[in-house]
């Protein structure tokens, strides 16, 4: 049997594949290589999956799977067992200046993958949705049995839909599927348009950091290793079809979690512990809230932590440092 990851050169998605091929899995990569970040980031990761444990039984398909015709084209005669979806437009301040790109990758590529689900009759599919959907609440920390109907970005309306088409989709066809709202993940091969990365290199450059509202902001960090053992858990427990209610309040076979570090902290703390690791000090440029943005995130994680034993292990202390290692050694700084 094979599993096929979305979003395979991204961050997470390169990650869980090289999980589940040092586990003997088969895994079939998708990723179309959009160049809303470098493009030789995402060929360096795919590049470092080939080279990992079990990577010889990695293949991969430079498409977009907004696209069903090249979808199916590129899946003909395999037989796909679970789904692991986790490409996407990403990027919460991207989505107010190219609201397109999140239509198609978003809505449409995520119904092309239920679809797919659907026509090949999937065991089960593990998707990422985001802590974006929780809007502007200030109702800390924030629960999946929380109300997600009012969103202040397209970014954070598109993940919601996709819970909901997911939902349809498990009540009409009895997919298992399991949604998960990922906070804030960051660590080694992460994204630079994420804020470890534009503080390390600006911090390590000499440059100064943008930091948003004065600082006075609040994120719940995750690193990548943590986030990768809670799909892992989730993927390998698919949710029953047993009419049940489950986290998230279906009674379908579909389940949300939230998958965070269950730690908030504040801007400037994390600052300081880029900083230290860098040992350097940052040059502040302070800046107004941006259109979109929230004030804080915080992730209960006790449905999570009941029902798969998910515990995340590796606060910013330890977690942040690995990140700086890794960029000096990747970057050359």
């Amino acid at each position: 049997m094979t599993l096929l990851v979305t979003g395979a050169a991204g961050f997470i998605g390169s990650y869980i594949s090289k999980v589940l091929l040092a586990r003997g899995e088969a895994v079939i990569g998708i990723d179309n290589l959009d160049p809303y970040y470098a493009v030789q980031l995402k060929r360096d990761r795919l590049a470092d999956i080939a080279a990992a444990p079990g990577g010889s039984a990695f293949r991969f398909h430079a498409i977009d799977f907004a696209d069903e015709t090249a979808l199916d084209a590129a899946l003909a005669g395999t037989t796909i067992d679970r789904i692991v979806h986790v490409g996407a437009q990403a990027g919460v301040r991207y989505s107010l200046q190219n609201p397109r790109a999140y239509v198609r990758s978003n809505l449409a590529g995520h119904l092309n993958m239920l679809e797919l689900a659907r026509a090949r009759d999937v065991r089960h599919m593990v998707y990422a949705s985001s802590s974006s959907v929780y809007g502007a609440t200030t109702s800390l920390p924030f629960r999946v049995e929380d109300r997600t109907d009012q969103p202040i970005s397209l970014y954070a309306a598109t993940k919601r839909a996709d819970e909901l088409m997911s939902e349809t989709y498990a009540h009409l066809f009895r997919i298992p599927q399991t949604g998960l709202r990922f906070f804030t993940v960051y660590g080694p091969w992460g994204r630079p348009d994420m804020a470890v990365w534009l503080f390390t290199d600006a911090i390590l450059r000499g440059k100064p950091i943008t930091v948003f509202n004065q600082g006075k902001m609040q994120r719940d960090f995750t690193y990548i290793d943590d986030i990768v053992a809670g799909v892992i858990a989730a993927l390998d427990n698919p949710p029953p079809d047993d009419g049940l209610e489950k986290a998230g309040g279906s009674v379908s076979p579909h389940r949300l979690y939230n998958i965070g570090n269950n730690q908030s902290e504040e801007l400037d703390h994390l600052i300081a512990t880029i900083e230290q690791a860098c040992g350097r000090t940052a040059v502040r440029d302070y800046q107004p809230l941006q259109p979109g943005d929230v004030l804080a995130t915080y992730a209960d994680i006790s449905a999570i932590s009941r029902d798969l034993g998910f515990a995340p292990t590796t606060p910013i202390e330890i977690g942040i440092p690995a990140y700086v290692d890794w960029y000096r050694g990747y970057s050359g700084l």
